[in-house]
């Protein structure tokens, strides 16, 4: 069977059911298009110390309309940092449940972007597209910002930059794919590669997607749509 996971909130209904054959697996997918909200969306922001000045960082975030060059009709979550530490990681992340307890899913993000980071382009510690690696991951803890020692850290093995970890994968840069500074819509994802994952006996995942950025400069981005599509594996 198939259902799909909608709403806002981290508690969501389950709206549509439909029966499939016997032995087909369950699919559940998670739609943000932030038409209406930040449907339980959270940002947040890590990999740098406390001796630099927060307000040179300049994080910016929120729901707001995409930028002209694009469908300024439509909405997208924005985020911005100005990377002060040569290794600055700019997330969102929501936790879902109503999965089935102890099942291993299978777990696809599919992500529109807009960036207008040139392909190919040079900056200060890296380019501005191609130093900035967009990542997501899937994991039964809350993906948070914790304070070690001097430093602000990810608590979870997302890799560095562009390297995967165990709870993260690389899905790609923030390149527009073109020479100009234009704003382009962009689409990243795992579907080459999903993650497997076993949720926990409430039926529980805490999903996030991201940028790790080696270029010392401000980053700002849209992100338009999130997907994400789990597939139950049986194999118990």
């Amino acid at each position: 069977m198939k259902k799909w996971i909608s709403g806002a909130g981290l508690l969501f209904a389950l709206t549509l059911w439909g029966c499939s054959d016997e032995g087909l697996d369950a699919i559940s997918t998670i739609d943000s298009n932030f038409e209406t909200g930040v449907d339980g969306w959270a940002p947040g922001l890590a990999e740098f110390d406390t001796k630099i000045d927060t307000a040179s960082i300049a994080f910016r975030f929120g729901r707001t309309r995409l930028p002209f060059g694009l469908d300024t009709s439509q909405y997208a979550f924005m985020m911005q940092s100005n990377n002060r530490s040569d290794d600055m990681f700019m997330y969102l992340k929501k936790k879902v449940t109503g999965f089935e307890p102890n099942e291993t899913y299978s777990v696809v993000f599919d992500i529109d972007l807009g960036t207008k980071a040139p392909e190919g382009s040079i900056g200060a510690g890296g380019s501005t597209a191609n130093a900035v690696y967009v990542k997501a991951g899937v994991t039964l803890v809350e993906p948070i910002t914790r304070l070690q020692g001097i430093n602000y850290v990810f608590n979870l093995d997302k890799g560095i930059q562009s390297q995967s970890g165990v709870d993260g994968i690389v899905l790609g840069d923030v390149s527009n794919g073109t020479s100009d500074t234009t704003y382009v819509l962009v689409n990243r994802n795992n579907t080459d590669k999903p993650f497997l994952i076993k949720t926990n006996a409430s039926g529980e995942l805490w999903f996030y997607v991201g940028t790790d950025s080696g270029f010392e400069g401000l980053t700002r981005l849209y992100y338009n749509r999130i997907r994400i599509t789990a597939t139950e594996q049986n194999l118990n």
